[in-house]
């Protein structure tokens, strides 16, 4: 009786592992040729950054929308020392493409391509110094973006005076967006007053997370006479916008929608320029695909429209002029360094 118990049991056994097996036989994975897949892992300011990362996720789920990837997936990184186990859970699931995003993952992204052939990379704002066959570096032209604000912010100011606050100028991406806002600016009004502020003699800890800094340097030149306020530097710049808003006067923010990112401290900003991932990651996707991996793309730049309170011109000739930079019909005359 015992025997034939353990005899039902075991053919039970051999059923079921027949039948899981078939199935994962049969589940198609990312290993499988015809699956394209293609992943985004996140910097720290995770899916809902009203930037990039939102921007990039809404680019993979209209590149899987079109057919162009079968599966598409994310990873938020809660903290910076996840970087490099996040990207990896990808590499090992046999993604095809595996998008990061933001300049703090371009060592682990580097990295990864070297530990992952078979798999490209993609990095969002990450200009690579070294180049491999399965890595591609997607950036957008700081200057074009401070041109453009400071071309608008001349046309909002009633003192003839503006004002920038930027990260360090050493970082070179800080260098063009405040070199280009002044550009901009005296682009369309030769007369205005540029004031640009840098955080060179600041505490290196505090690169991009400088609030305070931000916020009392756009208070002093807003004191000085400046009536709109642009700032670039992450969360140092975002302490510029909240003094703009503070003292009632128009701000420009750039990196991301810096009005629904600060909220109430967000209520000055008038407009926001960053890059259009989505656009450039749902071209890639198609790029690769179709076995085309460039190695450096520049990609377009985007606004935020003007609200209804703003005469409509001003909106159409700022997208006028961005399509002007872009199709360089204009020109920012910015050094990609700073000399």
């Amino acid at each position: 009786m015992r025997s034939l118990k353990v005899s039902k049991l075991k053919s039970f056994l051999l059923v079921i592992g027949c039948l899981t097996l078939y199935a994962c036989i049969q589940s198609p994975t990312c290993f499988d040729e015809e699956i394209f897949c293609a992943a985004l892992v996140t910097d720290t300011l995770g899916i809902n950054d009203y930037g990039i990362n939102q921007d990039a996720w809404v680019g993979l789920q209209e590149s899987q929308n079109n057919g162009t990837t079968n599966q598409i997936e994310y990873i938020e990184s809660v903290d910076t020392r996840d970087y490099q186990k996040n990207i990896d859970y990808f590499a090992q699931q046999g993604f095809d493409v595996i998008i990061t995003s933001g300049i703090g993952l371009l060592d682990e992204t580097l990295h990864s391509s070297d530990l992952y052939p078979d798999s490209v990379f993609v990095g969002l704002n990450q200009p690579f110094e070294e180049t491999r066959p399965n890595l591609i570096s997607i950036t957008f032209p700081e200057d074009q973006m401070g041109f453009a604000a400071g071309a608008l912010a001349s046309q909002l100011s009633k003192t003839g005076i503006v004002g920038g606050v930027c990260e360090t100028s050493g970082i070179d991406s800080m260098w063009r967006y405040c070199e280009g806002f002044r550009a901009g600016a005296l682009f369309l009004n030769p007369e205005i007053k540029v004031l640009t502020l840098y955080r060179d003699s600041g505490d290196r800890e505090k690169i991009f997370i400088d609030e305070v800094w931000g916020y009392e340097s756009g208070l002093s030149l807003i004191k000085r006479g400046a009536d709109v306020i642009f700032s670039a530097g992450g969360v140092t710049g975002q302490g510029a916008l909240r003094a703009a808003t503070e003292s009632n006067i128009y701000a420009i923010g750039t990196e991301r929608n810096q009005m629904l990112a600060l909220g109430e401290n967000g209520r000055g900003v008038v407009t926001s320029l960053y890059g259009a991932s989505r656009l450039e990651v749902e071209e890639t996707m198609r790029f690769i695909k179709e076995g085309f991996v460039q190695s450096q793309r520049i990609g377009q730049i985007q606004f935020v429209p003007l609200n209804q309170t703003f005469p409509q011109e001003l909106t159409i000739g700022l997208d006028f002029l961005i399509t002007s930079l872009w199709n360089k019909e204009i020109y920012t005359t910015i050094s990609p360094e700073k000399p």
